[in-house]
């Protein structure tokens, strides 16, 4: 009697193709983190803000540059657009308490 033949024609059950995953943009992820700091640390939102919302902006460009390679443009989005809101909350909470400040001073 023969060797009974090989399952499947050589297929091997749970092999395959595998694909490398999408690598995060580090620049994305700084961005994101540097976007929060700047709304929850209101005074620093001043730097941090336009930080974080130039952070994101290069980082969403070299995420569209790499064709898919790197991954990441949602992080990217998020910290430029809580790096501007976080901002404009500095800027509105530092004059909030510049006019305050000086409208209760009495003499």
């Amino acid at each position: 009697m023969p060797p009974p033949p090989p399952p499947g024609g050589g297929y091997v059950p749970g092999g395959g193709m595998q694909y490398a995953s999408q690598r995060t943009d580090g620049l994305a992820i700084a961005s994101l983190i540097t976007g929060i700091l700047s709304i929850v640390c209101c005074v620093l939102g001043v730097v941090l803000g336009p930080a974080a919302a130039i952070m994101g902006f290069v980082a969403r460009g070299r995420i569209t540059a790499s064709n898919g390679t790197v991954g990441g443009g949602g992080l990217a989005i998020g910290g430029l657009v809580l790096g501007v809101i976080g901002f404009i909350a500095a800027v509105v909470w530092i004059l909030i308490f510049a006019f305050s400040s000086n409208a209760t001073t009495t003499t």
